[in-house]
């Protein structure tokens, strides 16, 4: 027998016995119920003004149907034995994986209107349970129950009709790990900062003139502190390379090719490869630059192949 199957054979059935309300309807847990929703219609509260709105006194909020027969904190914290019924369509479910559980909707529709002294109770019946439904939680089953409340002759109340999703939780991937963070310190942050603008600058001696990288405090050629930075043209060569296979971290796409680029101004600096195989990579290979934005905090330049009609 089916999944389905064995839950068909469910339906109809009571999910819930009979319940009593532990309290009648009382002006003191109205009180409470209409300052907690901000309801202020008098007719809950003042009986000159339900009697005005055509009633014999005051009356409770219809919404407040359900909360006349739950389980008290005492109850709950003592626990509750689920009936057969329920025992075997929780059981069921869990078995074929459906251990989620969401609510999706609630209808209700009343009958009568409570005052207070009126007793009520509650049964419900499973109504319906679906075909297994792809959902964007994961796949599983619609149970719909109604629950019927009537007063102490017996009369219908009000009915409510309650779905929930049971369902298996989609497999999620793990999210992607980060690239690992660059040392960032006064000596270099200029340059990321141009990074996440899609600028590859170069750092420049003002003395000199000469452009260096990687960047640091002083000039190589005549020790000047002085310095700006010119915008690289981002056209160059591979000076060298290298595919790097082991050790495989999530945060890089496979094959890696890491190389050396020396640009048209004269500096080399290292970079990813995109939009290249291992097998094409060569020396002097012509490169144009590209940029890989990691994540929303860290921007990188690669480069990538020029094709012959680039050249």
């Amino acid at each position: 027998m089916s999944v389905l199957d064995t839950l068909n054979t469910l339906v109809g059935r009571e999910l819930q016995p009979t319940t009593w309300a532990p309290d009648p309807v009382n002006t003191a847990m109205i009180r409470h119920w209409v300052e907690a929703m901000g309801d202020t219609n008098p007719i809950y509260l003042d009986d000159d003004a339900a009697r005005a709105a055509g009633r014999e006194g005051l009356i409770a909020p219809p919404t407040m149907v359900q909360a006349w027969t739950m389980r008290g904190y005492a109850a709950t914290a003592a626990g509750h034995t689920a009936s057969e019924v329920a025992t075997r369509l929780l059981d069921t479910l869990a078995e074929a994986g459906f251990t989620s559980v969401v609510a999706t909707d609630s209808e209700q529709e009343y009958f009568a209107e409570l005052r207070p002294g009126t007793r009520i109770n509650v049964s419900e019946v499973i109504e319906s349970i679906s075909p297994e439904k792809k959902t964007a939680l994961g796949p599983g089953h619609f149970v719909t129950t109604v629950k019927t409340y009537r007063d102490q002759s017996g009369a219908v109340v009000a009915t409510q009709r309650w779905r929930i999703l049971r369902f298996r939780p989609a497999a999620k991937e793990p999210p992607r790990a980060l690239r690992p963070r660059p040392a960032i310190n006064q000596d270099n942050a200029f340059w990321f900062d141009a990074a996440r603008q899609h600028r590859l600058v170069i750092q420049r001696c003002v003395s000199c003139g000469t452009l260096r990288h990687p960047t640091g405090p002083m000039c190589g050629h005549c020790r000047s502190l002085d310095w700006d930075t010119v915008d690289a043209c981002g056209r160059g060569v591979v000076y060298s390379f290298v595919v790097n296979h082991h050790p495989r971290l999530d945060a890089f796409d496979y094959p890696l090719i890491v190389a050396v680029i020396e640009l048209e101004e004269g500096t080399r600096l290292v970079a990813n490869m995109v939009g290249a195989a291992p097998g094409e990579m060569r020396i002097d290979m012509p490169v144009e630059l590209d940029w890989i934005d990691a994540d929303p905090e860290l921007t990188l330049p690669a480069f990538r192949p020029v094709t012959r009609e680039e050249n």
